[in-house]
């Protein structure tokens, strides 16, 4: 999409791309998702312009704005997707006020759809246990286990154990890790950093797979990092995914879940034992607690059951 730019609104993007991550501090991710959305609306006021890319953004209207997710919407977006896209719209258009390319923020009255309110896939306490113990490595004959299952083990155990996402996870280095306080120092979104505890057994998972699996995976380009992949560097998101959906899917009866499921279904064990929202907030790094509510609506079967047990007119 970028390719088809004119030369002026590449460079545009660019400066765009460039603010994202230095002076916003987004995550890498997020980062690629915004810019391919506002590659993706410059192209459409392309399109309404008579195809030539045009050289500046003088066209770019609310309705631009507007027509643009109304074409979205046609293909089959989702509605979460709308969401961002209206929020990389709002922020392009905010940005390029203030730097003079538009006279006025135009994306300031643009609505963003509401997003789905599904509730997300999560674990039982017990599917989650069954998950955890499945496939626990174990000495044969007095010989290690394989370092794959070792570390295989060490990533499940601390993602359920600390509700960090995926990113964070891979994002590790040895030196995060306070395996004496058994905490994890943590580099979240819009790089902030806070510490997350973490229970036993992931600290047990974590000990095997520093001291027996690790040293056998290391090469020269390993560097700090807390899990490698099978060639030694830094282990890839998409290999905890592929992880997390492989060993959840062995469970009787388990939903589909991706690394955030485990992080959905850490939330809800919390809640579900006690913890308070804010808490909750805390540990997941969420910048609004209106974000952490979401897990008070997946608990109801607990409300309920305490309001059986305390109401007198239950």
């Amino acid at each position: 999409m970028r390719a088809e730019l004119s030369a002026p609104l590449a460079a545009i993007l660019e400066a765009y791309t460039r603010y994202l991550a230095a002076e916003r501090g987004l995550a890498a991710a997020t980062v690629t998702a915004y810019t391919a959305d506002v590659a993706s609306l410059l192209d459409h006021l392309g399109r309404l312009a008579g195809g030539a890319s045009p050289e500046n953004l003088d066209g770019l209207t609310l309705a631009v704005l507007r027509s643009w997710l109304a074409k979205q919407r046609t293909t089959g977006s989702k509605r979460a997707s709308m969401g961002r896209r209206a929020a990389a719209g709002k922020s392009f258009s905010a940005w390029a006020q203030r730097t003079g390319l538009l006279a006025d923020d135009v994306g300031a009255r643009l609505t963003s759809p509401r997003p789905d309110k599904t509730l997300p896939s999560v674990l039982r306490v017990d599917q989650a246990a069954a998950m955890l113990t499945s496939r626990v490595p174990a000495d044969a004959g007095g010989a290690d286990p394989d370092p794959m299952q070792l570390r295989d083990q060490a990533v499940l155990e601390l993602l359920y154990a600390s509700g960090i996402r995926v990113s964070e996870l891979t994002g590790l280095d040895i030196a995060d890790v306070d395996r004496r306080r058994r905490v994890l120092r943590v580099l979240g979104k819009g790089s902030k950093e806070r510490v997350v505890p973490f229970g036993l057994p992931a600290d047990a998972a974590l000990g095997a797979w520093l001291e027996r699996g690790r040293g056998e995976l290391r090469s020269a380009h390993s560097g700090q990092a807390l899990f490698l992949g099978s060639r030694g560097g830094r282990m890839d998101p998409r290999a905890v995914r592929t992880l997390v959906h492989a060993r959840s899917a062995a469970v009787d009866g388990a939903p589909e879940l991706a690394p955030h499921g485990l992080r959905h279904t850490a939330a809800t064990h919390l809640l579900e034992g006690g913890a308070d929202l804010r808490t909750v907030q805390e540990l997941l790094g969420h910048a609004s607690l209106a974000t952490t509510q979401i897990y008070t609506h997946i608990s109801s079967d607990r409300l309920a059951a305490v309001y059986r047990q305390a109401h007198p007119r239950a």
